[in-house]
């Protein structure tokens, strides 16, 4: 598919795009739905990124970082829910090196086998090897846009080329990748965000999770109109179509602009959720953007929520860790 045809799919009617990516997920993924468990340790960030609540430069910020003994607890607990993939994701964190991470990683893994994807930022090829020798199984590091002029305005004194070197050292260190876009930032185009698709495919991602750009009153995009849910929906249905066998998230953001929307994404392409198994006020704290769903729920009251949803749509939830197959397209 080229450039030409995702716009076209891009501006067409959704319905019949959505029902096209739902055939493409039940034929080359099934109906199997994967559950990661999302452990978020630190909302500390020193990145800028304009459309981000926990940027830098928002004071209004409570900040936390979970100690380790914190971070095992909560992995424990997600195994003890019936998890077998734990997502580990933070800010930019300093004091999270590689070393202390490698760490924690080695004392969750042996014991449990559970597969474990880190969402931590961009480090440096030998920091990307060291945890994936300690047992890191994937990594999701989100591009967020392939605009390079728009990229340079939404994330202050970062890089572009950086950001995708670093995606293509992850995949040199032998993880699966993960990526992903926000849809509807401003000055965002439809032909920025089929260059997004085409980019994920370049990659060869085997994860990309797409959500709808929410402006967070703390930043300086607090005014901007917000992302729409049917287009958000629409470039997850196209990625679909173009990597038919990866894993996509139905993202929670999602289901803030629409109360059914992780539910819908996973009718439209998508076949993984990511609930949330921080406790307490850790997760009202980790405000990407707001509006964030299930911040007072226990992790419990999330697993047993989302397992009914996901069967009363006629799908089944995965007993295993959910690696892609890939498929011969």
């Amino acid at each position: 598919m080229n450039k030409q045809e995702i716009i076209s799919l891009l501006k067409s009617d959704g319905a019949e795009l959505f029902k096209a990516a739902d055939e493409v997920r039940k034929k080359y993924v099934g109906d199997e739905v994967h559950l990661r468990g999302l452990i978020e340790f630190s909302n500390i960030c020193k990145r800028d990124c304009l459309y981000c609540g926990i940027r830098s430069s928002n004071k209004n910020v409570e900040r936390y970082r979970l100690s380790k003994e914190e971070i095992l607890d909560f992995a424990q607990k997600a195994i003890d829910y019936g998890y077998k993939t734990l997502v580990m994701q933070s800010g930019e964190d300093g004091y999270f090196t590689a070393e202390i991470l490698a760490d924690i990683i080695k004392k969750i893994k042996p014991s449990t086998g559970i597969a474990i994807t880190l969402s931590i930022g961009e480090r440096s090829p030998d920091e990307y090897k060291m945890l994936k020798d300690a047992g890191a199984d994937r990594f999701l590091l989100r591009i967020e846009t392939t605009d390079e002029e728009l990229y340079k305005q939404m994330h202050p004194h970062m890089s572009l080329e950086k950001r995708k070197q670093c995606l293509y050292d992850i995949k040199s260190a032998g993880y699966e990748v993960g990526t992903g876009c926000l849809v509807g930032l401003p000055g965002q185009t439809i032909e920025s965000l089929a260059n997004d698709i085409l980019f994920f495919k370049e990659l060869g991602a085997d994860m990309i999770g797409i959500g709808p750009f929410i402006p967070h009153k703390d930043t300086p995009l607090a005014d901007a109109p917000g992302g729409s849910f049917e287009l958000a929906l629409k470039v997850m249905a196209v990625t679909r179509l173009i990597l038919p066998d990866i894993n996509i998230p139905a993202t929670t953001a999602m289901e803030t602009l629409n109360p059914n929307g992780r539910l819908i994404a996973l009718q439209s392409g998508a076949n993984v959720v990511m609930p949330n198994v921080t406790e307490g006020d850790y997760r009202r704290k980790y405000e990407l953007y707001p509006g964030k769903i299930c911040i007072n729920d226990t992790p419990a009251k999330c697993r047993g929520c989302i397992s009914g949803k996901i069967h009363s749509i006629g799908r089944t939830v995965s007993e295993g860790k959910g690696f892609r197959r890939k498929a011969n397209v």
